[in-house]
């Protein structure tokens, strides 16, 4: 933001849930030159002045006027909606002698892209990086980044200059070029372009999304009392939260460097006395900071703190959707996976953010857990069937399915996309689908593909287990066998299966109905399907490439029993049930393979 003339800062005192008093005139931190506003809703301008200051707001020709009220002196400002308009215009905020001007204003559609480190991975950082960035002249498109730190306990209502756009200098919004492009978050990017260049309006692209943060961080704070699991946990968080000294935590960081410094002091004696030199590595100081990690509540893994002080700081500013993408830090082997649970915060997030941005239907698009680590093969089936990131895929698509809202909202699985690492670099795929969804349902472009399909019924059939869909799933060559079954009897031991098209002369069943069968499971009663962390699975709804069948299981076996949070045993719990399904799973696998070796 450029201001006129030199203006005090209006401080935010971390963790604090009300602003004092303004010293000065202070416009919301979203509010920068070049940005977006969103289109055909009320647009909504506020900020903070000394109390009973009368403030003037001039967007183009338009005008308002507001006047700094309440404790903390904030004002707003509200216009009529307007149409798409992609001609820069100023935004101007005057109280008295004090002018804040923003620049090249834009009226178009705003989209949030939200989650952790998979939805903020940069496009410099994946495949096909500078070939899409050199597409990037996109004066229409523009970006702005809200940066990870800026978590808080408590919802805060601005954003400080050094939450946005990394280290940049530059704190406004970016018009997009190819070096622009580089920097932003690969979804979003790919999402946006797409956008932009088909419906020819501005775009704006808010990238929030916090790597590391776990589902709890992201669910507005608000809604954790709607449900008894939810508002347990958010009680078990505040106090923790309510026992934490941060004096106390530095202190205890200090007398833990001075044991270390005191080791590596004697260590250094004891190389010279002999006359040796060891590259021995000293400890590091404690400098006094502390990050929000080490802070219960504010920490990334705690409820709310990433929605407090990345996405509900700008609620009041319309927006037009969502895309949410994360999974990570909720399908930890081992640390207390809880599906259940996260299916519920799932519908509570989508809801508190149509709550807090005024929208009942905003349209909300949930990419699907990606596909890292070492991928599923017939020679490990088994063993990697036993997957915590099959849960939580699950637990995404049923949590959005319980809003009841498939008109506005869509579950995109991204499981295809496998690379041997925790970050895939194959961004691009995920951002074209979630554009195809967006372009077909959110902006009724009928000409653009985009379809999910149903599991309508599974039933037992001659030893085999006949599934049922309500559109035709395919492999995209047409030629394929199908791949990424499994199959149980009541013992609920899953070995991989076989399956095959069922044959039809009706051509409008074509592809509808699948076979699945193991002569290892006589009696079969239960089918997954690319249920692993990184999946075999070849089925597309209507064999078209860019739309993966959806995992799902027809069983309602849990991975293991969800304990509390503020249970300490948690770990130990799952650690003990996770080793009895890890030697079930390897024990079939050895089933199969021999089975598969022997002699006929």
């Amino acid at each position: 933001m450029r201001a006129i003339i030199c203006l005090v800062g209006l401080l935010v005192a971390v963790g604090s849930q009300s602003l004092s008093a303004a010293e000065a005139l202070k416009v919301h931190g979203i509010f920068r030159s070049n940005m977006v506003l969103q289109r055909d809703k009320p647009i909504v301008v506020w900020g903070w002045a000394p109390m009973g200051t009368a403030v003037k707001v001039t967007l183009g020709k338009q005008s308002g006027q507001g006047q700094a009220a309440g404790e903390a002196g904030r004002w707003q400002v509200t216009f009529e909606p307007q149409a798409a308009n992609a001609k820069g215009q100023p935004l101007v905020v005057q109280a008295g002698d004090t002018v804040i001007k923003m620049d090249n204003i834009l009226i178009g559609d705003i989209w949030v892209m939200n989650g952790q480190s998979n939805m903020a991975f940069g496009l410099r950082a994946v495949y096909q990086n500078h070939f899409e960035a050199s597409m990037a002249h996109l004066p229409l498109l523009r970006h702005i980044r809200i940066n990870s730190g800026a978590e808080s306990e408590h919802i805060e209502t601005d954003i400080a200059d050094k939450f946005i756009n990394n280290k940049d200098e530059d704190k406004n919004w970016k018009v997009v070029t190819p070096e622009v492009a580089l920097d932003m978050g690969a979804i979003g990017y790919v999402f946006g372009s797409r956008l932009q260049r088909s419906l020819q309006i501005p775009i704006g692209i808010i990238d929030n999304g916090r790597g590391g943060a776990a589902m709890e961080s992201l669910v507005p704070r608000h809604k954790f009392a709607e449900h008894p699991m939810a508002a347990e946990y958010l009680k078990w968080v505040d106090g923790r939260r309510a026992k934490f000294s941060i004096e106390a935590f530095l202190k205890a960081q200090m007398d833990k460097w001075k044991v270390a410094e005191e080791k590596y002091q004697k260590a250094i004696a004891e190389d010279k006395a002999k006359g040796v030199k060891k590259n021995r590595r000293r400890p590091r100081k404690p400098d006094g900071s502390i990050r929000t990690w080490s802070v219960p509540g504010r920490s990334p893994s705690d409820a709310a703190s990433c929605y407090n002080g990345m996405f509900g700081c700008f609620k009041g500013l319309n927006i037009k959707g969502v895309a949410f993408h994360q999974g990570f830090n909720n399908a930890m082997m081992n640390t207390s996976c809880k599906p259940k649970f996260y299916r519920i915060l799932m519908k509570l997030m989508v809801e508190g953010w149509r709550e807090d941005f005024n929208d009942p239907k905003l349209p909300v698009a949930v990419i699907g857990f990606c596909a890292g680590g070492q991928a599923q093969t017939r020679l490990n089936f088994e063993q990697h069937g036993l997957s915590t990131a099959a849960y939580i895929r699950e637990a995404q698509r049923l949590g959005l399915a319980d809003l009841n809202d498939p008109e506005h909202t869509a579950f995109i699985p991204s499981y295809d996309q496998k690379i041997p690492q925790l970050h895939t670099k194959k961004k691009k795929a995920l951002g074209l689908r979630t554009a195809r969804w967006a372009l077909k349902t959110v902006y009724g472009n009928d000409e653009i593909r985009w379809e999910s399909a149903k599991l309508l019924s599974a039933v037992p059939e001659d030893g085999k287990i006949l599934l049922t869909f309500d559109t035709p799933v395919l492999p995209d060559d047409f030629g394929s066998e199908l791949e990424g079954f499994s199959i149980a009897d009541k013992s609920g031991i899953f070995y991989m299966a076989s399956a095959v098209a069922k044959t039809t002369k009706d051509r409008a069943d074509k592809n509808k109905q699948i076979l699945v069968s193991s002569p290892l499971v006589k009696q079969p009663v239960s089918v997954r399907y690319a249920w692993a962390r990184s999946p075999m699975g070849n089925l597309k709804v209507g064999g078209i490439p860019w739309q993966p069948l959806h995992s799902f299981r027809t069983d309602k076996v849990d991975f293991a029993a969800e304990v509390k949070h503020s249970d300490p045993d948690g770990q130990k719990k799952n650690y003990e049930a996770i080793k009895l399904m890890k030697s079930q799973a390897a024990a079939a696998l050895k089933t199969r393979i021999e089975a598969a070796t022997r002699p006929r």
